[in-house]
């Protein structure tokens, strides 16, 4: 391996300035990339990670963020002190980046050929048609199917995985020294998941690059990266080989990151928390024994079932040309039962339909075919005053908590607000008690009660969300991907206190994800879906052990292990 050092940070501190007040956001960090060497960063959100590449980058928001102290080395000339046209012929040059969201990275009004077009425009003397038949190349080397279809489309007609297989080509067309990928594969399905991180692999082993590779999943990193810095509140907390780091963790917060991840082979009954590691209660974890589980099943399972779903279809149509039309089915003759107090796994592929029969079962989208009895009754031919009742009695917890709670409403009020709706409790005062003990039971202090969504943190906002959808005592409650977003401890946070008050309240859950070790976790029984259909239905922890279907085993074996 060339032992020739790349990049070379050394004592980076970085402030960030509000109202003549100094943050400062990074404290002395310092890291070298080789050339021909992952270097893997983790932590949580807001611990410094994409401001530690940013400030490599030099974009840094010029007018509220300084580098205080530190210097920056590229192929052993500094990047301190670069005029931003200096910058320029540098960044898609020599340095490179892949971001998180491809989708907000990628102009929506320009064609994906024409976007990466433009790169080589920019940094070769390329002719018109020289700079086509390398976007094809690049395409290739990519791994897109059909390129010549993907090169004519718009960001909007093609997948995230294929969206986020463009950003790579765009950063690696000029044949970068030294790759940045920032999140590169956090929303995307664990087998699009895997291929991307093969694909990074093979491509920084044929151009020899030097890559910065940023994630919050240490599974992931302990697969892909050769070195592991590990940060937190904007300092280093271990630095070292993926070897010693994965085995021989030296600090309690490199501990918890390692293990709050849900095991594939041991059921916990509590996952641990960085608290639990700080603490150090981490020694009395609770195992749930098969013997234990399958006990909870009989009882489970002697009543009759809470929610049932024959033969479900879900047809969208789409107009084609003038006169024609083309159906596409999303649900395709699904049938399951659903008990009460029981945890149902949803998993499958983007667009295999698992949020389209969510909402069919919500009535948000109308069944084309097919029943969904609900405590016996059939809702599909629910009259629409009927369906409002309805709702108090199955809540769904979105995805992305901001987007769903209004930033103009403080949190109290946003968890009081259903429960005005639908008439719970004698007055306010009655309701605002509730809230605050609401609140409370999910990890929230009374003096929340008044402050707005944008004033807390990703992990906080998704127990805002769950306090809203407990607040109308439901009965049965849809989570749609709702950790998928957060950081791997607040996961472990949010899933104790899903289970938590499912056994305090008796809550029965149908759990969609993409993240299959999350899923086996929470579930009692498994539900696999692709194109549409069930592929694969049965007790969570005999379909991980035993897989009977091709497919089933392609998302099992995707999984991040770790080392």
């Amino acid at each position: 391996m060339d032992n020739k050092i790349l990049l070379s940070v050394r004592d980076l501190c970085v402030s960030f300035f509000s109202e003549g007040k100094e943050n400062k956001v990074l404290h002395n960090i310092s890291f070298d990339i080789q050339q021909n060497e992952i270097l893997g960063v983790v932590g949580e959100s807001g611990s410094g990670k994409s401001v530690t590449s940013l400030a490599i980058l030099g974009l840094l928001p010029a007018k509220i963020a300084q580098i205080s102290k530190g210097n920056i080395l590229y192929n052993e000339t500094t990047l301190m002190g670069l005029t931003p046209k200096e910058y320029q012929s540098i960044r898609g040059n020599e340095i490179a980046m892949i971001f998180q969201e491809p989708m907000s990275s990628l102009n929506p009004s320009m064609k994906c050929g024409l976007q990466v077009s433009e790169i080589l425009q920019r940094h070769t003397s390329l002719s018109k048609e020289e700079i086509k038949t390398e976007v094809y190349s690049l395409f290739n080397k990519v791994k897109l199917p059909d390129p010549e279809r993907v090169y004519k489309s718009y960001p909007h007609q093609i997948s995230g995985g294929q969206k986020q297989r463009i950003m790579i080509a765009m950063a690696i067309a000029c044949k970068p020294k030294l790759l940045i990928a920032d999140e590169p594969t956090t929303a995307l399905d664990v087998t699009v998941q895997k291929e991307i991180i093969g694909l990074l692999k093979d491509l920084q082993k044929e151009y020899q690059m030097g890559v910065l590779f940023i994630s919050h999943d240490l599974s992931l990193v302990s697969e892909i990266a050769d070195n592991v810095l590990v940060m937190y509140q904007g300092k280093m907390v271990e630095y070292g080989s993926s070897n010693t780091i994965f085995h021989h963790p030296k600090q309690d917060y490199t501990k918890a990151l390692i293990n709050a991840r849900p095991t594939l082979d041991v059921r916990f009954k509590k996952l641990p928390t960085i608290a639990d590691y700080i603490s150090g209660s981490t020694e009395k974890r609770e195992i749930v024994s098969k013997e234990q589980r399958k006990k909870n099943h009989e009882t489970l399972y002697s009543k009759p079932p809470i929610l049932e779903v024959h033969n479900v279809e879900k047809t969208f149509f789409s107009k084609v040309g003038l006169f024609g039309t083309k159906e596409f089915k999303a649900v395709d003759d699904v049938s399951f039962k659903l008990y009460e107090g029981e945890t149902l796994g949803l998993v499958g592929e983007s667009g295999c339909g698992k949020s389209t029969l969510g909402n069919t079962i919500l009535q948000l989208d109308k069944a084309t075919k097919g029943q969904i009895f609900y405590k016996g009754q059939d809702i599909t031919k629910l009259p629409s005053s009927h369906i409002r009742n309805l709702r108090k009695e199955i809540q769904l917890i979105f995805q992305d908590p901001f987007a769903s709670l209004n930033p103009r409403l403080t949190v109290g009020n946003a968890i009081m607000e259903p429960m005005q709706a639908h008439g719970l409790y004698g007055n306010d005062t009655e309701r605002r008690e509730k809230v605050l003990e609401l609140m409370l039971r999910v990890g929230l202090a009374e003096e929340h009660f008044g402050r707005y969504p944008h004033e807390f943190s990703g992990g906080q906002r998704q127990r805002i969300g769950i306090a809203r959808t407990v607040a109308l005592q439901p009965k049965l409650i849809i989570c749609d991907e709702s950790v998928s977003a957060l950081d791997i401890s607040v996961q472990a946070q949010v899933l104790n206190l899903l289970n938590e008050l499912k056994e305090n309240f008796g809550f029965t859950y149908i759990f969609i994800s993409h993240d299959l070790a999350v899923v086996k976790y929470m579930s009692d029984q498994l539900l696999v879906m692709n194109n549409g259909k069930i592929e694969e239905h049965g007790d969570a922890d005999e379909i991980y052990d035993d897989p009977k279907k091709a497919y089933t085993k392609k998302l099992i074996q995707a999984i991040p292990k770790g080392k």
